[in-house]
C-alpha cells in the first residue's frame, strides 16, 4: 500500500513529515524530524490529489486526480472547492461555535500580519505559517474575531497574508530577540489602544513569544535557493538544520518547500544521491511577490 506525503506538520512544537495511506489499517501518520539529521528522498510516479481533510480526518479524492508539480496545493479543483466550502478563512463557515483568538505575527523586519485561529489549536497556526515572534491580541466568537482582524489590519496598515517567498528571504537577517520583542510589543500596544473592538471579544495582555529556537533559526546560514518542483525520479538530499512553516532548511542553503512534496510518493534513493530537481534562487531581502499573494517563489 502506498503512503503519500502530506507535507510538514507541527506536532508538539516540532516538525514532522505527514503521510496518508488508504485502506484497512491506514489513515494518517507522521515521521518526526530532527535538526542535524540527513534527509534523502526521491519522488516516484505522479503527484496525486490528497482529497479533503476536515475535523482531523482525510477523505480521499474520489477520482484520484493528478495535480501539477509546481502548485502549492495538492488538491484537484473539485476537492479544493469542497475544502473551501467548510473554510473559516474563506468565510464559508460563519456558524462555527468555537472560541477564536486574534494574533499578531512577525516574520522579519517590516513583515507583520494579523490573523485568527481556533483557540483549541493553540499556537499551531503560528508554527504552520513560520511566525518568528508573535503575541495574542484577543479571544471570542468567530465573527467578533473576524471583525477585530479587519479593524486591526486597516488601522495598523498590516496585511492578513504574506508570501512565503518573502518570509524565507529574511530568515538569515533576523535582528536579536529583544529587538523582535520590542517591535511586536509596540504593535500590540497600538492595537490595544484602538477604539471599535467588538464588545464580545476579550482583549488579552501582551505576552510576546518567540519561535527562533523551535525553528532552529539561530545562526542560520543565508538560504540561497529553493526547490520549485518535484518530478518523477527527482531526488532531494541534504542535512536538515532548521524548519519554519512549510519550509525545510538544509545546511548548504537549499530550502525545501514541503507544499511541493505533498501528493507525492517518496522513496529512499541509492547511496551518494544528490539533489537533482529544479531550483530557483531566493531573492534578496525586500524582493518577492507583493503582500497578499501567497506564492511559492
Amino acid at each position: 500500500m502506498t503512503w503519500w506525503c502530506t507535507g510538514v506538520r507541527w506536532i508538539e512544537g516540532g516538525p514532522a513529515i505527514g503521510w496518508f495511506g488508504q485502506g484497512p489499517g491506514r489513515g494518517e501518520r507522521s515521521s518526526p524530524l530532527a535538526y542535524g539529521q540527513p534527509l534523502v528522498f526521491a519522488a516516484r510516479g505522479a503527484r496525486r490529489c490528497l482529497g479533503v481533510r476536515r475535523a482531523g480526518r482525510r477523505t480521499p479524492c474520489p477520482t484520484e486526480r493528478t495535480v501539477p508539480g509546481r502548485t502549492g496545493n495538492a488538491q484537484c479543483p473539485e476537492c479544493a472547492r469542497l475544502d473551501r466550502s467548510f473554510s473559516v478563512a474563506a468565510d464559508t463557515n460563519a456558524a462555527d461555535p468555537r472560541t477564536y483568538r486574534v494574533y499578531l505575527a512577525w516574520f522579519g523586519p517590516g513583515l507583520v500580519k494579523v490573523g485568527i485561529t481556533a483557540e483549541e489549536r493553540g499556537p499551531a497556526r503560528l508554527l504552520e505559517q513560520g511566525a518568528v515572534t508573535w503575541a495574542w491580541l484577543g479571544r471570542g466568537p468567530l465573527m467578533a474575531a473576524r471583525r477585530t482582524e479587519e479593524l486591526l489590519r486597516a488601522a495598523l496598515g498590516v496585511p492578513d497574508r504574506i508570501a512565503y517567498a518573502r518570509k524565507r528571504a529574511v530568515r538569515g537577517h533576523l535582528p536579536p530577540g529583544p529587538e523582535r520583542a520590542v517591535e511586536v510589543a509596540g504593535l500590540h500596544a497600538r492595537a490595544a489602544a484602538l477604539e471599535g473592538w467588538p464588545e464580545s471579544l476579550e482583549r488579552l495582555e501582551c505576552e510576546v513569544r518567540d519561535h527562533v529556537e523551535v525553528f532552529g533559526l539561530e545562526g542560520l546560514a543565508l538560504p540561497d535557493r529553493v526547490i520549485t518542483e518535484m518530478v518523477d525520479g527527482g531526488t532531494v538530499a541534504g542535512r536538515l538544520v532548521a524548519a519554519a512553516g512549510p519550509d525545510l532548511h538544509f545546511a548548504d542553503g537549499l530550502v525545501v518547500d514541503t507544499r511541493l512534496l505533498a501528493g507525492w510518493e517518496l522513496t529512499a534513493p541509492g547511496e551518494g544521491s544528490a539533489t537533482d530537481v529544479p531550483v530557483a534562487g531566493i531573492p534578496v531581502v525586500g524582493a518577492g511577490p507583493p503582500d497578499g499573494q501567497d506564492g511559492l517563489f
